[in-house]
Order: structure tokens, then C-alpha cells, then sequence
């Protein structure tokens, strides 16, 4: 549409305040229009303005309202009204729906395991802390003092005898008498004496290297011992003793299915260990039986996700590479870490077929080996035949015809091929080409 055509070409019905011609578009392509648009900003002073108003007019007419230019009518020009400021938009938090536990990416070319299960939550206040305790020989120094508080009593009231050997340490009425004088003072200093060896024999406890020892008091968690040899602690709290070594498991033959529904047994090594001491006596009720189970879940999970074997169909497979493993590993440490558990490596030990479908599967995978070298020798034969019959043209300084190079290729290949011992007859050329053509031969 042409913009700059004078005031004579307008149609009747525009108003005369309409300007004889409006200027040309600049060559990016932007309109006065746009460009109004684009300069204008916060009006901090000026005339007040008139918004722009658009005047109808038939479709196909020089004001067609399609074309803004002309549809168009400039009121006011000296100034545009304010572009309003956008309206705040709430904000949007990213969630993910599917949590991993490892985001660890998985090898290219492996599918992922069921990444969207999430893994059961532990309780975030059920964490492992340092027990309040005291060395060892603390204990043993006011058990030895109790116990010399006792006898010392015991000595001054003459309740034990005394011997002309040592010396005499009764008091005054217990050696003018010459008998026992308790009275109730030495009652309660022997009582106090007593209690104190009481409490630090009940306290003393020996934690191996290893070993932890779970506290609670009533249910109530109260913390973890994990230094080593001689310690006292509260005695009225219970003491449960947890093994913290590195352990290993050789799990029993499982059954499961791989992808094309063939049954397997798989027979695994799990290395673990007790990382959270608080978590695995109190969250679970077995933290042993909970990792067994764990370990059939996520081991019939992972298996399902690719074929044991790919001899028919070229791909990954579970006796590929260390993928399984390392599958394996990702999905068990993510199901047993609530329970305060820690796995290493969860590698197979065994991975056959069950016995049922084994001796088929064996006679499958023959015969899919057999195929393949067949393939490959035959390939090797042809590329043999075609090398010798080109050193042949080469060695004799004439180049064969179709026919002749055809029955050379022929006769080659069948030396190559044949088993040894056989005598494998080939049709001369004649009566391949009748045969060609629908003659007799």
C-alpha cells in the first residue's frame, strides 16, 4: 500500500485534519507509529494528550483498517500517554515432580532406572550425636576412692579388726572399747561411699573398635558412644550395641526377569555399612532384613530395564560393560539411606539363566553365533575371490569378460566355502545362462 500518495487520492469519507501524506517507512521496516511506541517513556511533564482514534472504512479502501498507517487518525503528536507498568507476576517456584536421590548421569547409551519413585523420607530430627560420657579412668579413679572411703570408715569404727602389724587408725571410742562404735555418721558416709562405686561400675562399659553403643533413656534417644575402649556413662540409660565395620553380604540366588521377560538368577555382593547409628536401631526394626529386601526390590527393577543377553538384536544389555553394577549401587544407596545405612558397591557374582529356560537360551545363543560367523566367513570368502581374480588380471595383463569372471568367482568361493573332503560341482556358464533366459539346460 502506498503511503505517500497526496491528498487527492483519499477517499471522501476521511476527515480534512487528516494530514496529505504521511511519511515514508524507514528501511528496517518500522513505522512512525512503532517508533512512537518504542521512544515513548513516564511523561514527567506536558500537555495533556489525546489517545489516537481509528476511523473505519471499507475493506480494500485506502483507509483499510488492516493497514494501521491508514487506519489511523494523529490527534495529538506532541506527546503519547505513559506506557502503564506491567503487573508484578507471582513467582513461580520450580519444583521437581521426581526427585533423585543421586543425580549422577547415567552412561550414554544406558537407559535410567525407575528415577521417578521416591524414596521413602526418614525423620530429619533422628540424627546421630556424641553421647555425654567420661574416659574410662575417671570411673576407675572414684571407684578406687569410694572403695578406700569404705574401708577407711569401716577401720575407724572398728568394724574391721585390726592387725598389731599396722598401724592402729580406730577412733578414740572404738579403741577405748575395743569393740565396733558405728554410729550414724559412718552409716552415711558408707552409704555415700557405696553409691559412688555403685554408679561407676554400672557405668563402665568396654566399645571395642567397630562398635558403637546406641543410648536411650525410655524410648528417648540420647546419643551414640563411638570412642573406642573404656567409657562411663549414665547408667540408667540402654545400651545398644551396633557394628559400624565395613560389611559384606553375598546375597542367595534371585529370580527375576529381564526385559524380554526371561527369567534369570542373579547372585550379588553387597558391601555396607551402618552410617547412621541412630537411624538404623530406631528408625527401622532390622536394618539387616530391611537391606535384604531392599535389595530384591531394586535388583528386580534394574534388571527389567534391559536384555540379558544381545546376541539377536545389537544394544546394551545387563552383561554389558559395568552398568548393572553401577545401577545396581545408585538405586540401593538411595533406597537405604533413610534407614542409615551406607552401600559401597552392589556388584553380580552370577548372572545366568534359569533352569528351565537355560538349555534353549544355550541352543539360541549356538545358533545365533553360528549365523554370525557364517555371515562372516562368507564375506571374507567373497573378499578373497574378488582379490584373487583382480591380482589374476593384474598378473596376466587381461581383463576377463563377465562370464568368465563370474565362473571364477564361483569356483573360488566354493574352494573357500565348501567343507574339506567335498566336491562341489558348479554349472558351467552355458547352462547358467540358459536357466537365466528359461532354456533347458
Amino acid at each position: 500500500m502506498d503511503v505517500t500518495r497526496d491528498s487527492s487520492q483519499r477517499p471522501d469519507h476521511l476527515p480534512e485534519a487528516l494530514p496529505p501524506a504521511l511519511p515514508e517507512r524507514s528501511a528496517s521496516g518500522s513505522s512512525p507509529l512503532a517508533k512512537v511506541l518504542r521512544t515513548s517513556g513516564p511523561a514527567d511533564s506536558g500537555p495533556p494528550t489525546t489517545p489516537l482514534t481509528v476511523l473505519p472504512g471499507p475493506a480494500g479502501s485506502a483507509a483499510d483498517p488492516r493497514d494501521p498507517l491508514d487506519a489511523v487518525e494523529p490527534v495529538a503528536r506532541t506527546a503519547q500517554p505513559a506506557p502503564l507498568p506491567p503487573a508484578p507476576l507471582p513467582p513461580v517456584l520450580a519444583v521437581d515432580p521426581f526427585p533423585v536421590a543421586d543425580p549422577e548421569a547415567v552412561p550414554a547409551g544406558m537407559p535410567a532406572a525407575a528415577t521417578s519413585r521416591r524414596p521413602p523420607r526418614a525423620d530429619q530430627a533422628l540424627r546421630e550425636r556424641n553421647a555425654a560420657g567420661l574416659p574410662g579412668w575417671v570411673a576407675l579413679l572414684a571407684l578406687l576412692l569410694g572403695t578406700a572411703a569404705v574401708l577407711l570408715v569401716l577401720v575407724r569404727d572398728g568394724v574391721v579388726p585390726h592387725w598389731d602389724a599396722l598401724p592402729d587408725l580406730r577412733a578414740d571410742a572404738a579403741r577405748a572399747s575395743g569393740r565396733a562404735e558405728v554410729t550414724a555418721r559412718s552409716v552415711a558416709a558408707v552409704t555415700a561411699a557405696g553409691l559412688l562405686v555403685v554408679l561407676a561400675l554400672a557405668g563402665l562399659l568396654a566399645n571395642a573398635g567397630g562398635e558403637t553403643r546406641v543410648l536411650t533413656r525410655w524410648g528417648r534417644y540420647r546419643g551414640t558412644v563411638r570412642r573406642t575402649g573404656l567409657v562411663w556413662v549414665n547408667p540408667l540409660l540402654r545400651r545398644r550395641r551396633v557394628d559400624v565395620r565395613l560389611r559384606h553380604w553375598r546375597s542367595e540366588p534371585a529370580k527375576v526377569v529381564d526385559r524380554t521377560g526371561t527369567p534369570i538368577v542373579v547372585r550379588l555382593l553387597i558391601v555396607w555399612r551402618v552410617k547412621d547409628t541412630a537411624r538404623a536401631v530406631l528408625a527401622i526394626e532390622d536394618h539387616e532384613s530391611y537391606l535384604r529386601e531392599q535389595v530384591q526390590a531394586v535388583l528386580t527393577r534394574t534388571a527389567s530395564i534391559l536384555p540379558c543377553d544381545s546376541n539377536a538384536a545389537p544394544g546394551p544389555a545387563l552383561r554389558d560393560g559395568q552398568w548393572f553394577a553401577d545401577e545396581l549401587t545408585r538405586a540401593l544407596a538411595a533406597e537405604v539411606a533413610p534407614a542409615g545405612l551406607e552401600v559401597y558397591s552392589a556388584q553380580p557374582l552370577a548372572l545366568d539363566y534359569a533352569p528351565e529356560v537355560a538349555e534353549s537360551m544355550r541352543r539360541r545363543r549356538l545358533a545365533d553365533l553360528d549365523a554370525g560367523l557364517r555371515t562372516v566367513l562368507v564375506d571374507d570368502a567373497v573378499e578373497a575371490a574378488a582379490l584373487a581374480v583382480r591380482r589374476l588380471e593384474r598378473a596376466t595383463a587381461h581383463e576377463l569378460d563377465e562370464a568368465a569372471r563370474s565362473a571364477l568367482m564361483e569356483h573360488l568361493l566354493v574352494a573357500f566355502v565348501a567343507p574339506a573332503g567335498l566336491a562341489a560341482s558348479v554349472p558351467p556358464p552355458a547352462a547358467r545362462a540358459g536357466r537365466k533366459e528359461g532354456r533347458p539346460a
